[in-house]
């Protein structure tokens, strides 16, 4: 593609962004081959190109394999550029998606350079997408912080294509999300006038806006951006939008290109921040709200901001880290507008430790803490919202916070084991609260041999944001009794928590998730030592199979199934490499898909009609431990002996379980057994059921459908169940047990053979 050699582009690189020679020198755009200079960069490969100025880099994967299963060519790499040098790579992906997350069958991918700078870089890729050809163009230019991206999509099959979300994606590797302003905490939904056409990743030292003009649908909790649109057979469609990269958490350059690209009329907002001693607070946040949402926000330095916006109607405050928040302003921009506000009386930092423990005992207990109610900082890099008691010092920990009056929620056992605690704690400035709490275990399924995990959990690799350390913090505030993580086609936290749990004298068990676009596969435990070494985003099943049998696997667990990139979805739409290989064991119930149990249950109670011994798993999928809960679904699993990864393994994959948001359940046969009776003959199974929310009913499962349903009366924690079988009985029975919250437990079978009496 050109003639110097990567190392070569390397040096120069490195030479013109650390070269004290005036900034017009060095603003020129270069396009480079080979390895990427950008900061643990995942284009590594020969042929794969990036592109950067002065101000960013981004790299594209041409021979790398992508995440995700996503054919090559996409964004693998993207970081800001400054005077020290390229920075740390920031994204795991950003691509254009042709229908939400679904299968993108693949057969050829073509990268172009067609403009080598030095004014302007442009490289082009055409990919297929079954019959539709998707052609996107990036474009960097001179002295720009972003990335123009337009990407078109033609239909060349015979079939129009009604419904499509398409629409570019951007997935960080670390820091925080700010999803679509105004759509927080929205998972799927039709997008109507929505605050800015937006979303972006950050942290305090960088930022990365993805600009979508077209967007009329958000997905992923509002991450993705989308257009709801048909394509017809011959019919084209673009989507342009850019990729803005900056060198600080500051949103302000963000906004000011909302409003350049748009020709709004605007405003300017500056003004002064001070501490409640008058003195300005050193790097203040001004947090910008428009209709009573977030907006954007604004850092400023030596107690000064500024910060220009779209003419309208906002409000405004200021805050600093772990400071209290100031009074709300309201401020009316109008264009050309100049507004002078300024904020006084910020507190400084307290601080604030929790002891737990059990009652009685006093045996220290891992905990998760979160602010139910006070201030909960927007801008996650000036506070957290949730805390985890320390691995070392166990049912303990001591940190800084805003001063105010809080409303703690302190949880140990994930509402499985024990209820929750609601703790009121004044924090003063300058000072440290003490804040002793005491649970009540309720319930101990270990005492009885039943042991959980959450067998579908991501720490820091790909898009994961939680570190190794914090993924165990959160499986033990969840009272989980193994500890598991299933990273995307990574095995890099492996050891990392095996020395965390047998410092803890807890199984661990190692796991992958292979992550093809058309299915995801957990499988383990995995042998230490043996490597991940496939290309999941060209492999069959058959193939992903034979690599989780080789890296030692007793289990492969169908993630997800029924979602629109799962499994057994992708198998009935034909989009599967192989089709339908039986040769896995678990089909999960996942908390991020909850939609989805009823289908995931028939499939199984299908499959179980038919003699096949399918069993269930669950996990809750989670990415970020201070916004999601660990096991909040779990698997529970019946062990006779020492508790260890092949243990639990063999006992699930034997269907000796069940999984749970909540109800705890003790069978009289165990699941997964065989029971034999006598042609003719009645019996009876029983079963010992328990919640902390309390129990509301259960329903027995014979060969798919309810035979019986018992519900209990109110405040009702624990009862024993009794159902008598008449004959002649179904091939199998189950359990759907429901508390008094809502939440289900669901049971693997008890089969039932009739077998003659002897000499009959």
């Amino acid at each position: 593609m050109i003639g110097r050699g990567a190392a070569a582009w390397a040096a120069l690189a490195v030479a013109l962004m650390t070269s004290p020679a005036p900034r017009a020198a060095f603003a020129a755009v270069q396009v480079m081959v080979g390895a990427t200079p950008i900061i643990n960069g995942a284009a590594r490969a020969a042929g794969d190109i990036t592109v950067l100025n002065e101000k960013l880099a981004f790299a594209l994967a041409v021979d790398s394999s992508v995440p995700y299963g996503v054919p090559r060519g996409a964004l693998i790499d993207l970081a800001p550029v400054t005077a020290a040098g390229v920075g740390r790579d920031r994204v795991v992906f950003a691509d254009f998606i042709p229908d939400h997350w679904s299968a993108w069958p693949n057969t050829y991918q073509h990268v172009d350079i067609l403009e080598r700078g030095p004014e302007r870089a442009a490289i082009r890729i055409v990919r297929d997408w079954g019959k539709v050809t998707i052609v996107t163009v990036y474009t960097l230019r001179a002295n720009a912080d972003h990335i123009e991206i337009v990407t078109t999509m033609h239909n060349g099959g015979e079939v129009p294509l009604p419904g499509l979300l398409s629409g570019l994606t951007l997935w960080p590797n670390s820091g925080f999300l700010f999803s679509v302003p105004g759509m927080q905490g929205v998972a799927e939904a039709k997008v109507d006038q929505p605050l800015a056409d937006r979303v972006v990743a950050y942290d305090e030292d960088w930022a990365i806006a993805l600009h979508a003009p077209y967007v009329d649908h958000v997905g992923d909790g509002s991450m993705d951006m989308y257009l709801k649109h048909d394509l017809g057979v011959g019919q084209s469609r673009e989507f342009a939008g850019w990729l803005q990269v900056l060198p600080s958490g500051d949103l302000a350059p963000v906004v000011a290109a909302e409003i350049e690209q748009r020709h709004l009329a605007s405003g300017d907002v500056h003004g002064m921040v001070r501490g409640v001693d008058g003195a300005p607070i050193d790097q203040p946040v001004v947090v910008v709200e428009r209709n009573g949402k977030t907006y954007a926000w604004v850092l400023g330095h030596e107690g000064r901001y500024d910060v220009r916006l779209p003419a309208g109607k906002y409000t405004l405050y200021a805050t600093a880290r772990n400071h209290s928040e100031s009074r709300r302003s309201a401020v009316d921009v109008t264009a050309d507008s100049i507004h002078t506000q300024d904020f006084v009386g910020l507190r400084q930092p307290g601080r604030i430790a929790f002891t737990v423990t059990a009652a009685g005992s006093h045996a220290p207990l891992d905990a998760r803490i979160v602010i139910a109610e006070g201030q909960k900082p927007v801008v996650e890099f000036l506070g957290r919202r949730t805390f985890f008691t320390a691995l070392e010092t166990q049912g303990r920990v001591e940190l800084p916070i805003a001063p105010g009056k809080y409303v703690f929620a302190v949880s140990s056992g994930g509402g499985f084991l024990a209820s929750g605690r609601r703790i009121d704690v004044m924090v003063a400035p300058h000072a440290t609260t003490m804040v002793p709490v005491t649970l009540e275990r309720t319930f101990a399924p270990a005492a009885k041999g039943w042991y959980s995990a959450d067998l579908h959990h991501h720490a820091d690799q790909a898009e994961g944001v939680t570190p190794a350390a914090y993924l165990a913090a959160s499986e033990l505030a969840a009272g989980l009794d193994v500890l598991f993580v299933s990273d995307h086609d990574s095995i890099a936290n492996h050891a990392i928590l095996q020395a965390i749990a047998d410092r803890r004298h807890m199984p661990f068990i190692p796991s992958v998730e292979f992550s093809p676009s058309w299915g995801h596969f957990n499988a383990y435990p995995l042998v230490a030592g043996r490597n991940f070494d496939i290309d999941t985003s060209v492999a069959t099943v058959d193939e992903i199979f034979h690599a989780a049998r080789r890296m030692g696997a007793t289990v492969i667990q169908a993630n997800h199934p029924f979602i629109p990139y799962g499994y057994l979805h992708s198998v009935a739409t034909g989009t599967a490499p192989g089709g339908f290989n039986p040769a896995f064991e678990l089909l999960e119930i996942n908390d991020s898909a909850p939609e989805d149990d009823d289908k995931v249950l028939n499939a199984l109670w299908s499959f179980w009609n038919a003699g096949d011994r399918y069993y269930l798993s669950a996990g809750t999928d989670t990415h970020d431990v201070w916004n999601s809960e660990s096991g909040r679904v779990r698997a529970f699993v019946h062990v006779d002996g020492k508790l260890t990864a092949a243990s639990f393994a063999d006992n699930l994959r034997a269907g000796h379980g069940y999984v749970s948001r909540g109800p705890l359940l003790y069978p009289g046969t165990p699941f997964g057994e065989e029971l034999k009776v006598k042609p003719g003959e009645s019996f009876a199974l029983n079963f010992d059921l328990e919640s902390v929310a309390g129990l509301k009913s259960v329903e027995l499962i014979g060969a798919g459908a309810v035979t019986e349903t018992r519900s209990f009366g109110s405040g009702v924690h624990e009862s024993h169940v009794e159902f008598d079988i008449g004959s002649p009985a179904a091939r199998w029975y189950s359990l759907v047990v429901t508390d008094d919250a809502g939440a289900k437990a669901y049971s693997d079978p008890i089969w039932v053979e009739a077998v003659a009496a002897p000499g009959g």
